[in-house]
């Protein structure tokens, strides 16, 4: 049976997060993307994604997605057959990281986009390289399209995010912990923790890559998630 997969780009991303994995995942697998440009809340993204989601499903999610993803996960686990978060945190912000996105929201709501953008990931979030420019300005290209009233209610959504240790601690389906060896917004440190708090999981680091491996190195996040498709559920064994 086909096992339909969720995807959730991060902030101020679209579709195109994913373009690679969308290309080579879809003769095999049915996909869906999940839409949270008008959510003030990381609880209220997860309402709507599971709203427009198939009845079961596997869920994969980068940065704010992973956030929402996770938050989905609390809600109805028996919807999830299995999760891959990617370059994420499962922990509330902090309250400097909460002040410091208060100068990007003024200068999103002042016109400023592109300065906010700067604020929020720069080049230097990517790993050096050839491909770095050329990301670097399809993430841009996203961010401009989505715009600032997106911008900042997604900021906002990312000041009041919840915890979610606890839910990765009950989670009891397959889970892939997936990062950058370059991150620097949730460095590999991060994803340990992750992957410690889950009985299983499996943790993947991938080399030359920053925030978004999906693009950087997408050869090697598809085969990630390929394989952790095919993974068999535990759900059964870990409830028995």
């Amino acid at each position: 049976m086909d096992e339909p997969l969720v995807l959730l780009p991060g902030m101020m991303c679209d579709a195109r997060l994913f373009g690679p994995q969308i290309a080579a995942l879809s003769a095999t697998t049915t996909l869906h993307l999940g839409r949270f440009t008008r959510g003030e809340t990381i609880e209220d993204m997860a309402a709507q994604a599971l709203a427009a989601a198939p009845a079961r499903f596997a869920l994969a999610g980068h940065s704010m997605g992973a956030m929402v993803a996770m938050e989905m996960l609390r809600r109805a686990p028996e919807r999830v057959s299995r999760l891959a978060l990617m370059n994420t945190s499962p922990l509330a912000e902090t309250p400097a990281a909460a002040a410091a996105r208060e100068p990007q929201i003024a200068r999103a709501r002042a016109g400023h986009l592109e300065e906010a953008l700067g604020g929020a990931i720069g080049p230097e979030g990517l790993a050096p390289g050839a491909r770095r420019a050329e990301v670097m300005d399809l993430l841009r290209d996203m961010a401009r399209r989505l715009g600032p009233e997106v911008f900042v209610r997604q900021a906002r959504a990312m000041q009041r995010r919840p915890d979610q240790q606890a839910t990765l601690r009950r989670a009891k389906v397959p889970v892939l912990i997936l990062c950058g060896e370059m991150e620097s917004l949730y460095p590999v440190v991060r994803h340990e923790l992750m992957a410690a708090l889950v009985p299983g999981a499996e943790l993947q680091v991938i080399a030359g890559a920053g925030h978004a491996p999906s693009l950087e190195q997408p050869r090697a996040v598809t085969e990630a998630l390929a394989r952790w498709m095919r993974l068999r559920s535990l759900a059964g064994v870990r409830q028995a």
